[in-house]
């Protein structure tokens, strides 16, 4: 039996305060929905301004209502300090998922980005520090590599951020990092590749590349790709990420924690590639889809080249073994995109 299956058999048998920031979000709402199926407690926060409420009625009808009842969900912003405190109050477990993504989005407004992503992760830090938190685990990003040329990526060997979200994210890593020299505040940091899966917004101008190319399919709308498509990223399908968080939080080893991990499945691809994987999955829906052609334009500022995760210090001390590669998840999105997209 892996780490993770013997974690969850440990987490049914016993039940714990968990707060999810972020929790109406892509990310936030599946470790929402795997927390109440394990029997948790799970406070969930979202100011609702990139996460929706219909992912969480999604997690309702799945987990069923006695679980849902041991779900409480407050509207509210981690740049609000009080709001912070008052959540952080009485967890056990904070995973801390809210912020605003997007290189493009950082790119248009440094300061919006700014405040969520480094004033609201402080307000965390100092709030789950007074609460007494027994760990707190929080989405850092892969964008923190910057420059760096070098794969696949190892998590003490970074570049120059080349974006303000970058910079955001290894803003919450320095701040991390002092909160354990100063205060003995133990967390975690997970360097995310490209996570994907279902519920993950394919609308509005940030929405991130797989669920944009299946929809577009779907709809039978022009797909179009940044650059000649040979720029690849290390794509990790959300139940691996979920594993992850899991993990990190409930690590008991002191090698473990104050530092970070990728999170990822170390395996490239390519855009050209990512394209027919997914033009494929919709047309065995869509026979018509086979027909799919994209059209290329200029690369992206602010993005990098190449991506690829080396996960082997997550292996060894947290126990961390990705279940699903990029064309595993990509079958399990697609099943859900065309039966929720609504085409």
């Amino acid at each position: 039996m892996s780490a993770y299956a013997d974690l969850l058999d440990n987490l049914k048998s016993s039940q714990k305060n968990w707060l999810v920031t972020g929790a109406a979000g892509f990310i936030g709402s599946h470790l929402v929905e795997t927390l109440l199926m394990a029997g948790q407690k799970v406070s969930g926060l979202d100011n609702l301004s990139t996460g929706y409420l219909k992912n969480l009625d999604m997690v309702k009808a799945r987990v069923g209502d006695a679980a849902w009842r041991q779900f409480t969900f407050v509207k509210g912003d981690i740049r609000n300090l009080a709001t912070c405190r008052e959540l952080c109050s009485g967890m056990s477990y904070v995973l801390h998922e809210a912020a605003l993504g997007s290189v493009p989005r950082s790119l248009e407004d440094p300061i919006l980005s700014n405040e969520n992503n480094i004033d609201g992760f402080l307000n965390m830090l100092v709030s789950a520090r007074d609460s007494g938190i027994r760990s707190f685990v929080y989405a850092a990003s892969s964008s923190t590599y910057g420059d760096d040329p070098t794969l696949p990526k190892q998590e003490n060997h970074i570049g120059k951020p080349l974006s303000p979200y970058a910079v955001t994210k290894y803003v919450n890593e320095l701040y991390a990092g002092v909160f354990a020299s100063a205060y003995g505040f133990r967390s975690i940091g997970l360097r995310y590749f490209n996570i994907f899966g279902q519920r993950q917004d394919p609308e509005g101008a940030y929405a991130a590349v797989i669920p944009q190319w299946f929809a577009g399919i779907l709809q039978g709308r022009q797909i179009y790709i940044n650059g000649d498509g040979e720029t690849s990223r290390d794509f990790c399908f959300i139940d691996n990420c979920v594993q992850a968080n899991l993990l990190a939080a409930c690590a008991s080893s002191d090698a473990s924690w104050n530092t970070v991990y990728n999170v990822a499945c170390n395996q490239r691809t390519d855009l050209n590639t990512l394209f027919a994987i997914i033009r494929d999955e919709v047309a065995r829906r869509r026979p018509e889809a086979a027909k799919a052609k994209p059209a290329y334009r200029d690369f992206r500022a602010g993005d990098v080249r190449h991506s690829l995760a080396d996960i082997s210090k997550a292996r060894l001390l947290i126990g961390y073994a990705p279940e699903y590669d990029v064309r595993q998840g990509l079958r399990k999105a697609g099943d859900w995109y065309a039966a929720n997209l609504h085409i």
